[in-house]
């Protein structure tokens, strides 16, 4: 009887815990925000709209280079590309799935764009696939805290 207590206390201990909170319609379209304004900020070449996507603790991980650590980096990378020439002619993020609960969500989707790539002059296009982690903020909004994303594209032949 003994070795019972103990056990039987920490299924009542999990049972009396509060249920999460599944994501309402209204995070939802928040998180989805995110790829809007990503993507609006991107088309017109603006680093601080783009990094206004992320916490300033957040983290993107694009494909071939070190992932960018802090807001302040994602927006010096972007700036950086802006000013060397990036330009993005069209980009769209389609979201497949979006899920969560207690205020942290992910979203999982796929990607297509085309534009100039710094030091290129021909125009590039691409498609992948993306996955961030968003987290609601106090005043309801929400925010990435990390964002990864690849193509695919197959990777060049070496010659």
């Amino acid at each position: 009887m003994r070795g019972m207590i103990l056990p039987l206390a920490f299924l009542v201990a999990v049972a009396c815990q509060p249920a999460a909170a599944p994501l309402t319609d209204e995070d939802v379209a928040a998180i989805r925000t995110l790829g809007a304004s990503y993507t609006q900020a991107l088309l017109a070449g603006d680093a601080d709209g783009v990094a206004a996507q992320w916490v300033d603790a957040g983290i993107e991980m694009p494909p071939n280079v070190p992932a960018a650590a802090e807001k302040a980096a994602i927006r010096a990378r972007y700036a950086e590309a802006f000013q060397l020439g990036l330009e993005m002619q069209s980009f769209t993020i389609t979201p497949v799935e979006i899920d969560g609960m207690d205020g942290l969500a992910f979203e999982r989707g796929t990607y297509t764009w085309s534009g100039i790539l710094p030091g290129e002059s021909e125009p590039t296009t691409d498609s992948g696939k993306y996955l961030g982690i968003s987290r609601r903020q106090q005043d309801g909004s929400w925010l990435w805290t990390a964002t990864i994303w690849n193509s695919d594209l197959p990777l060049p032949q070496p010659q």
